[in-house]
């Protein structure tokens, strides 16, 4: 599906929560050529939320706010592109109403709870030629992008070992659908942080060949996975150790990366979650995304980056608004999907994996 009308594409949003009002509205409002029409929730003051914060981006009038998903439905000629926010568990029943209703969708990560689910998802968007596309944002932090520029420039040599890192330290329990033990959820670290850290892995290192992986549930109360590692075997025979963790009381490296000529050691995390959730908003021609020199990180072999081994690369600043701008020049232009649903599918067959061989403690081979 393409669209060379010129007029802005109307986004019906579905959720406003943390994912719809921290990530997706203010991106969506931030990129040229889209436009935020709808906003789906039933809480009314998050109805009054989204229309003080984007009271004038709709085209010709206010922003609509509507209680219902099916609201959507009932207007999709009047939209262009469904954005789907809302609890994991809605994601599969939501993307294949707004495709059955000729809708394009963007589907917050995990884009399913099976791998088979997301594939029968990206049959149904190929046979009705429409864009399906799953926002794995991460591809666009500030080390992620730094990273895949080391790799391009030869600079690590051959990859022996990937690790990452999403590590918080928060002992004490937030509540809601993410910690449910209830599988319906599809709640807990693995599916939440992993599908982030699989995602990058898999993009960076190509397919997996096997994978390992333990996973606790350690804090008082809790009923999901809150402590996990993942240990994937690449096809390309590079091995990613990747973690994620809201126990952990002292945040290893973002990113440690072992070559046969040097390694990258990144501390910290990209900046724009933290900028979106303070409020501010990417403007177009200005610098989004950047970071100060001491959080940058550093190559080098021989000696700890923490006792001044290797030289401090400059991180490339980080860019969220980047695939919203190349989904809208996907449905403007026939541009390359930025996440087809089937690389997300890929990462789910890792992550199902990963479920399997901590629940039987065996290596689970692809």
């Amino acid at each position: 599906m393409t669209d060379k009308s010129g007029a802005p594409l109307r986004v019906g949003l579905i959720g406003y929560g943390l994912a719809g009002s921290v990530f997706h509205a203010p991106l969506i409002a931030a990129t040229e050529g889209l436009v935020l029409d709808t906003v789906v929730t039933s809480n009314p003051e998050r109805q009054a939320q989204a229309r003080a914060a984007y009271s004038d981006v709709a085209a010709g009038g206010a922003l609509r706010c509507a209680a219902s998903p099916d609201e959507l439905w009932e207007r999709a000629d009047d939209l262009d592109l469904i954005v789907i926010a809302s609890p994991n568990k809605t994601h599969v029943p939501l993307a294949t109403a707004a495709l059955k209703a000729g809708l394009p969708v963007v589907v917050d990560k995990p884009v399913a709870g099976t791998a088979a689910e997301a594939r029968e998802l990206a049959a149904l968007a190929d046979e009705r030629g429409l864009l399906l596309s799953v926002f794995q944002n991460r591809r666009w932090d500030n080390d992620f992008l730094t990273l895949q520029k080391l790799l391009a420039d030869g600079e690590l040599g051959e990859i022996q070992r990937f690790e990452s890192r999403f590590e918080r330290w928060r002992p004490q329990l937030k509540g809601g659908w993410r910690e449910s033990g209830n599988p319906e959820e599809i709640g807990g670290l693995l599916y939440d942080l992993g599908s982030h850290v699989v995602d990058q892995a898999l993009t960076l290192f190509g397919p997996a060949a096997a994978v390992y992986a333990e996973s606790d549930v350690r804090r008082v109360g809790a009923q999901a996975d809150d402590d996990t590692f993942i240990a994937i075997t690449h096809v390309s025979g590079v091995r990613s150790h990747l973690y994620v963790s809201a126990t952990t009381a002292q945040l290893g490296p973002r990113f440690r990366v072992l070559g046969s000529q040097a390694g990258y050691v990144k501390y910290g995390l990209d900046p724009q979650e933290a900028a979106l959730r303070d409020g501010r908003r990417p403007v177009p021609g200005e610098r989004w995304g950047a970071e100060g020199e001491s959080m940058w990180g550093r190559v080098g072999s021989g000696e700890s980056p923490l006792t001044g081994g290797g030289r401090p690369v400059p991180t490339i600043d980080g860019d969220y608004p980047a695939y919203y701008a190349a989904v809208a020049a996907a449905l403007r232009d026939g541009a390359p999907n930025p996440v087809p649903a089937t690389q997300a599918a890929a990462a789910l067959d890792v992550l199902e994996a990963a479920r399997r061989s901590a629940d039987q403690q065996v290596t689970v081979t692809l």
